[in-house]
C-alpha cells in the first residue's frame, strides 16, 4: 500500500512540475501553441502516421529541453544571487540545448511539410 501511495505522489510531484512550466514559463507556453497549430497542419495535410510521429517525438523533444532549462534556472537562482560566471554559463548552456532542439525540430518540420506543401501548388 506504502508503495501505491509513494507512486500516487510521484505523478502528483509530475504534475506540479508541468503546471508550473506552464504557468511560470512564457516560451513554454509558446511552444504548446506551435505544437498545437503543427498538429493541426499535420491533421490538414493528412501527414503519414510515421512523420506524424516524428512531429510528435520533436514537439516531445521540446518540451522537456525546455523543462529542463527551466530546472537549471530555478536550481542556479536558488544556489546563488551574486552574478557568476559559472551560473551565467550553466543558463546559457540550457537556453542553447532549447534553442538547438527548436531549430532542429523547424528543420524537421520544414522536410516533412514542404511536399505537402508543394501539393497545393
Amino acid at each position: 500500500m506504502d508503495s501505491q501511495n509513494s507512486l500516487i505522489k510521484s505523478f502528483k510531484y509530475a504534475i506540479e512540475g508541468v503546471v508550473f512550466s506552464i504557468k511560470h514559463n512564457a516560451n513554454f507556453r509558446i511552444y504548446i501553441g506551435v505544437a498545437i497549430l503543427v498538429i493541426l497542419a499535420s491533421i490538414l495535410f493528412d501527414v503519414n502516421p510515421f512523420e506524424m510521429g516524428i512531429l510528435g517525438v520533436m514537439i516531445l523533444l521540446v518540451f522537456i529541453c525546455e523543462m529542463i532549462n527551466t530546472a537549471i534556472e530555478e536550481m542556479v537562482n536558488l544556489i546563488t544571487t551574486e552574478h557568476r560566471q559559472q551560473a551565467k554559463i550553466a543558463k546559457d548552456v540550457g537556453a542553447g540545448m532549447v534553442l538547438i532542439t527548436s531549430l532542429g525540430s523547424v528543420i524537421v518540420g520544414f522536410l516533412i511539410f514542404f511536399p505537402y506543401i508543394l501539393r497545393l501548388f
